[in-house]
């Protein structure tokens, strides 16, 4: 699975909150598995509502990891963190500016 960055500048991923949030859309739409097009997401809608399964989870987790070059530690691997884009973006923020969200 090759999730590309959708033209978006390599500082786009750690800078900018609309970068990242449209990285993170990208990587949804191509490894959510959602019911709906992650397009028309609020950044706070609940993603299992928007049908994304446990399957997906782990999908849209590699794929974050990849499009972010980061890598989700085992404390970040739970419904929570990728409830929605914002708790997602939030989680992704920390990992990029090298913490731990």
């Amino acid at each position: 699975m090759t999730v590309g960055t959708a033209g978006l500048p390599p500082s786009a991923s750690g800078g900018s909150d609309d970068g990242m949030i449209a990285g993170i859309r990208s990587v949804l739409a191509e490894c959510g598995g959602l019911a709906v097009d992650a397009g028309t997401l609020a950044i706070d809608d609940d993603l299992y509502s928007a049908g994304l399964t446990s399957h997906g989870c782990v999908g849209l987790m590699l794929g974050l990891e990849e499009q972010f070059d980061v890598e989700f530690p085992e404390k970040l691997l739970n419904r929570r963190t990728f409830e929605s884009i914002a708790a997602i973006r939030d989680a992704v923020r920390g990992l990029v500016d090298g913490g731990e969200a």
